[in-house]
């Protein structure tokens, strides 16, 4: 597996409320995790950064391989566990007050992978030649729209398009949706936050993913590179997950 992390403030924000990690457990197990902040007075990055710390710590003492079942218990109580970290700190400290964050956390070998998230920061796998978002966004928007209320082109100009209904931290109990995947070489997957998903449209990432003759940063750096030349409005964080026969995870990282 290679890995690749990004992360830019974008062309407008005065803080990047972004965090994003990749790294391995100790059974040689690839993670990565995406956190899309929220709240006044920095408090969205002190949420993302509690989320994504917590996650990392957790995620890279993950001993052994256990079962399907186990792993989502184990990966749901990870995510739960981040939860608590970012709710105790809004509840204890009245500037971060119903601060929250969005969060995606990947754990994949060669084989299969289960996905974990909170919120519209999004999970996409590439494969042969086409491109599946994995995860479904916790946005009012996309409620209305799954509803009929919306159709796709009012969805995408909606004036409350990026207004949550489920949030990491906001709440002292909140639900996580797991996603068990498959994984064939030469799949890639991308995690990223909103200044990626809603600024680039999904045919343009997948020509970027698909490129060939450069390398997993590469990519990345272009991803990135689009978002910022389709205004860059909000941050914008992108993680990438490469199965290729016969490589080896890369050392870890954050952004």
């Amino acid at each position: 597996m290679k890995t690749a992390v990004r992360s830019h403030i974008g062309r407008v924000r005065q803080l990047n409320e972004d965090r994003a990690w990749v790294g391995k457990t100790p059974g040689g197990l690839t993670a990565a995790a995406v956190a899309d902040g929220m709240g006044g007075h920095n408090a969205g990055d002190v949420a993302s950064t509690l989320a994504v710390d917590s996650l990392s710590k957790s995620l890279s003492a993950w001993e052994g391989v256990v079962s399907a079942f186990e792993a989502e218990e184990k990966l749901k109580a990870i995510v739960l566990a981040a939860n608590a970290a970012v709710f105790e700190a809004a509840s204890t400290h009245p500037q971060y007050h119903n601060m929250g964050t969005t969060v995606v956390v990947a754990l994949l070998d060669e084989q299969e992978g289960l996905i974990g998230h909170i919120g519209d920061s999004r999970a996409y796998r590439i494969r042969g030649g086409a491109i599946e978002q994995l995860t479904d966004d916790h946005t009012l928007v996309n409620e209305l729209t799954r509803s009929g209320q919306l159709s796709r082109e009012e969805a995408a100009n909606h004036p409350r398009r990026n207004v949550l209904t489920r949030a990491l931290g906001t709440d002292a109990e909140v639900s996580v949706d797991l996603q068990r995947i498959d994984m064939l070489p030469g799949d890639r997957l991308l995690i990223c936050s909103d200044g990626l998903s809603a600024l680039v449209d999904k045919a343009l990432i997948l020509d970027t993913m698909n490129t060939e003759g450069v390398t997993l940063d590469q990519i990345a750096d272009r991803l990135i590179a689009l978002a910022l030349t389709a205004g860059g409005d909000d941050n914008v964080t992108v993680a990438l997950i490469e199965y290729e026969t016969g490589t080896g995870t890369r050392d870890g990282g954050t952004s």
